[in-house]
């Protein structure tokens, strides 16, 4: 049986997640067609700013964050100002989550839009849609199971990040305490080795649910788009 720390944290690490992945999702749809569709200047150089967080240490992110969006940092301090604050708040998790989940999310997306023949977009043009009814109606239909393939991945991630969230929001039980933080906070206690463990088989339950999931609903999109 799991404490009611534990339940809290599972609780927080779900509302981290899916705000994570919600708002990233918008964001990394338009990056990845910018960087499948388009060639400007500087392409090479947005692509690999977009997949750092794949390759730099993530306690590296997390601080990169702090002295960014901290209280005293460039952008935190300007967004202080309007009372949004992301330093040690769950909010700052979500923000943490959303950054190294999200060149994942570009990457699944991206390459479900370079499989869709351009030339069905420029088909639509000559019919008279614009760039952006083209793509509402033609290529986002087809990549639905990019998209969704995309999400999962994103909110996989943030489910299990833990080195740029305590980093950034430190592990404040019932504030900025997620899923990895309280086992990492049980496996500090004498003691605590079953109660992380129960944690661990909890997040592997939940990460694995939510591929099967996503496999799941891949298929009856492929399914209904090839109708």
């Amino acid at each position: 049986m799991l404490d009611a720390a534990a339940y809290t944290a599972l609780a927080l690490s779900l509302k981290v997640s899916l705000i994570a992945t919600l708002f990233s999702l918008p964001v990394a749809i338009a990056v990845a067609w910018l960087l499948a569709r388009r060639q400007f200047p500087g392409h090479a150089l947005v692509s690999a700013l977009v997949h750092l967080p794949l390759v730099l240490p993530p306690v590296v992110t997390g601080y990169l964050l702090l002295l960014t969006f901290g209280r005293n940092g460039a952008v935190g301090g300007l967004l202080e100002s309007i009372g949004i604050v992301f330093a040690f708040r769950w909010t700052g998790a979500a923000l943490a989550a959303a950054v190294m989940g999200f060149p994942l999310m570009v990457r699944a997306i991206r390459l479900s839009i370079e499989a869709v023949d351009p030339k069905l977009e420029e088909a639509a043009a000559t019919l008279g849609a614009g760039r952006w009814p083209a793509f509402m109606r033609v290529t986002l239909p087809l990549i639905g199971p990019g998209i969704l393939a995309g999400a999962v991945m994103g909110f996989a991630k943030a489910m299990g990040e833990f080195g740029a969230t305590i980093t950034f929001v430190a592990n404040i039980p019932g504030q900025t305490q997620t899923l990895p933080s309280a086992v990492y906070a049980f496996l500090q206690v004498p003691g605590g080795e079953g109660s992380a463990l129960r944690l661990v088989v909890l997040a592997s339950g939940v990460a694995i649910g939510a591929v099967l999931l996503s496999e799941w609903l891949a298929r009856r999109m492929a399914a209904r788009i090839g109708a």
